[in-house]
């Protein structure tokens, strides 16, 4: 804790407990947490039943890291105020963080939700759980669902946008409801995946190694010996990479869970595979044949699979590479999602610049999908018109048009690679329908040579964001927008309200019910914390557990003619029901002048 934090604390009886939360409020919206800290720990000590200092507390010791403190801060601030949405939130927020309590930070944010369905950051943080655990259609439903109640919610808009893309989180192979914790099934994921960057890259180099000295210095005995000592040293990295697999019994969940990482331990094995089917067949007595075949031209069927084994031990680990982006680069839908990114990012709410941070970021990762997607519709289109017929290159002025259209409508103009990408693209499209159109030798030659400039472009881009390790022109760095959710003050009953309560003759309880809203009689009493204790019914209890809304109403016979009526959420305690305020409205009954 700072000296400001020290200072802080040194004057808690100028202050009020919600003075000091208002502070610890202002702190986190500065980015300070340790005297944010200060401050809702200051609330705490001077009134020890207020919820909304423990959610402060909880808020701050996450954002300084300390978990196990956050949980504790907000499950204190549950058991104060059960009835608190926000509360729930907070709660909800922190234990997602907590490995094996995944499914208790579900239960909490639907809670938070049926408590409060009118508030968007409570959906917000249902469909957050949604998308970490890449259930991208309920996600965008809830998404949808808080932008209809605040249209400017920035995490809300941002995070549509991830669930339009399809996006997955980097650990993408473990199950957030899972009881390990990420590190483990990350140990083995990291494990398996340098076993398979071994092994196909040993596989490709030993497979031309063994051709190079079968075929060009007829060394094929001795070549077949130093591929099956090759075999004997995958063998062993083998032994050695299991050992660092703490989680077998999670690995084919894992494998299921990201195809891509399932693909590339399934691409490590037949590459092993077919390196030693490729090195039997070589030295097998019917594969004495297979070399001079290839010499004079006339491949046998033994050939046929000799030579098919050895290309895919060489080729598979590009091939699978070729495919992963060509395949990332389709997924989703980013011209519908560029469109929430552009909005979150030049039309921020002034507490919510992480928001257009992240907004920013990822439009400028989209406008690079963009890119390849149009870039690998033009190559194939390019080469097919010159091949079959020129002049269908004309068909290629329209690919580029929706990236361009995009980039500038995002004026996203602080990605300069990205400018000349798509000035490349541009000229690419104009010089193979100059080729294909007119018969223009030099617009074939522009056109091809700007595809090909894209390609330098992206990879000097790339080795440029690696060096300095700052987010790439990839999928990888797209980001969730995370606020802060639960710093929500309470709900203040005042002391005119309190009097209302305490001498009203009548108290009315108003709730939902199947058949149609329902008035009850009711006695209540307002505790120190400032809840409501209600004494009603059976049949409201009943309705109450199905939907805990509920409207609490009385009239204070001292001043005859204030009414006051405070709207919650009402929770069955041992005898009682706790009605937990979300909003007080207050009023006066017409006077004779007003009768009609």
């Amino acid at each position: 804790m700072g000296t400001d934090g020290a200072d802080e604390m040194s004057d808690t009886s100028d202050r009020s407990p919600r003075d000091w939360c208002a502070r610890a409020v202002t702190m986190l919206s500065a980015g300070r947490p340790d005297s944010a800290l200060a401050a809702a720990g200051a609330a705490a000590h001077l009134d020890p039943a207020s919820e909304w200092a423990y959610r402060l507390v909880s808020l701050a010791q996450e954002r300084i890291g300390r978990l196990p403190e956050a949980v504790d801060a907000a499950e204190r601030a549950v058991l104060l105020a059960p009835g608190s949405w926000a509360a729930r939130l907070r709660l909800a927020a922190v234990l997602r963080h907590v490995p094996g309590r995944w499914d208790e930070a579900a239960e909490q944010a639907a809670l938070a939700a049926r408590f409060a369905p009118e508030e968007p950051d409570t959906h917000v943080l249902v469909a957050d759980l949604d998308l970490l655990r890449a259930e991208h259609a309920e996600a965008a439903r809830a998404y949808r669902e808080a932008l209809r109640l605040d249209p400017r919610h920035a995490q809300a808009r941002v995070n549509l946008g991830l669930t339009l893309l399809r996006w997955e989180r980097s650990r993408t192979h473990h199950d957030p409801a899972w009881p390990i914790d990420p590190r483990g099934t990350g140990q083995a994921r990291r494990a398996l995946e340098v076993w398979s960057r071994q092994t196909r890259l040993l596989v490709a180099v030993a497979t031309a190694a063994v051709a190079v000295a079968a075929l060009a210095f007829d060394r094929g005995p001795q070549a077949v010996l130093g591929g099956l000592a090759v075999l004997a040293l995958m063998a062993g990295l083998t032994v050695r990479q299991a050992r660092r697999v703490r989680a077998w019994a999670y690995v084919p969940a894992m494998l299921v869970r990201d195809p891509w990482f399932g693909a590339a331990v399934a691409g490590g094995i037949v590459a092993v595979a077919a390196f030693a089917g490729w090195l039997a067949l070589g030295s097998a007595p019917a594969g004495i044949a297979v070399v001079p075949g290839l010499r004079s031209g006339g491949l046998p069927w033994v050939g046929l699979l000799w030579a098919g084994l050895g290309g895919l031990a060489v080729l598979g680990w590009p091939v699978l590479a070729a495919v992963r982006s060509l395949a990332e680069t389709w997924r989703g839908h980013p011209l519908r999602a560029l469109t929430h990114f552009r909005q979150a990012a030049h039309e921020p709410r002034p507490d919510e610049g992480a928001g257009e941070r992240a907004a920013s970021r990822n439009a400028g990762v989209t406008l690079w999908v963009l890119l390849g997607r149009t870039w690998s519709v033009l190559v194939p289109l390019a080469c097919a018109a010159l091949v079959v017929e020129p002049l269908a290159a004309v068909a290629t002025l329209a690919v580029p048009y929706p990236m361009l259209r995009a980039w500038r409508a995002s004026r996203y103009g602080r990605d300069r690679w990205l400018a000349v990408a798509a000035g490349l693209v541009g000229a690419a499209a104009v010089g193979c329908a100059a080729g294909g159109g007119f018969g223009l030798v030099w617009g074939w030659r522009l056109g091809f040579g700007a595809l090909g400039a894209v390609v330098v472009v992206f990879a000097l881009r790339a080795a440029r964001s690696w060096w300095k390790g700052v987010p790439g022109p990839w999928r990888a760095s797209l980001i969730m927008c995370e606020l802060p959710m639960g710093a929500e003050p309470t709900v203040v009953l005042t002391a005119q309200v309190r009097q209302a309560f305490g001498y009203a003759r009548t108290v009315v309880l108003a709730y939902g019910d199947v058949l149609g809203p329902g008035v009850a009689g009711a006695v209540a009493t307002i505790t120190a914390s400032g809840e409501l204790k209600v004494i009603a019914g059976a049949q409201a209890w009943e309705a109450i557990e199905a939907d805990p809304r509920v409207a609490v109403f009385a009239a204070d016979p001292l001043q005859r003619r204030f009414w006051v009526e405070v709207r919650g959420v009402a929770l069955a305690g041992s005898d009682v029901l706790r009605v937990t305020p979300k909003r007080v409205l207050v009023g006066e009954f017409p006077g004779r002048h007003q009768r009609r």
